[in-house]
């Protein structure tokens, strides 16, 4: 059996972790939620992530830095931005500095299962993701 999917999850709204870490954990990912980006940061200092899910506008740091510091840090890491301030120029920015994909609140939990399975094509993981469950 191959490893888990590592997946950090930042948003300084409690109940996006509440509902998406259940929604991940179904497809096999091992899911650490934060809501505080400067507790998420010392995080990522310690572990190497596969895919950082974020926030883009938060108290205290936005996720276009925590994007800065995760694409330095760890080059192979799939970034994915989300955000309920959906603007073209947002998603151009952050797809400009390296993000994976972008997704505008509010999304289904599904919608996000789809673009964590497509990171984790990316980096050459197989995800179990049963395909009835995805709402087309």
């Amino acid at each position: 059996m191959s490893k888990p999917l590592e997946i950090l999850l930042l948003d300084d709204e409690a109940i996006v972790g509440k509902r998406l870490k259940p929604a991940l954990g179904k497809i096999g990912c091992n899911v650490e939620v934060f809501q505080d980006p400067a507790l998420a940061v010392k995080r990522i200092a310690e572990k190497e992530f596969d895919i950082v899910v974020t926030d883009i506008y938060m108290d205290g740091m936005d996720g276009m830095q925590v994007l800065d510091l995760v694409h330095e840090k760890y080059p192979r890491t799939k970034i994915i931005m989300i955000t309920g301030y959906a603007m073209i120029s947002l998603a151009r920015e952050s797809m400009e500095k390296g993000a994976f994909d972008f997704i505008a609140k509010p999304f289904k939990p599904d919608d996000l299962r789809k673009v964590i399975a497509k990171a984790a094509k990316a980096l050459g993981f197989s995800i179990q993701f049963d395909h009835s469950l995805v709402s087309e």
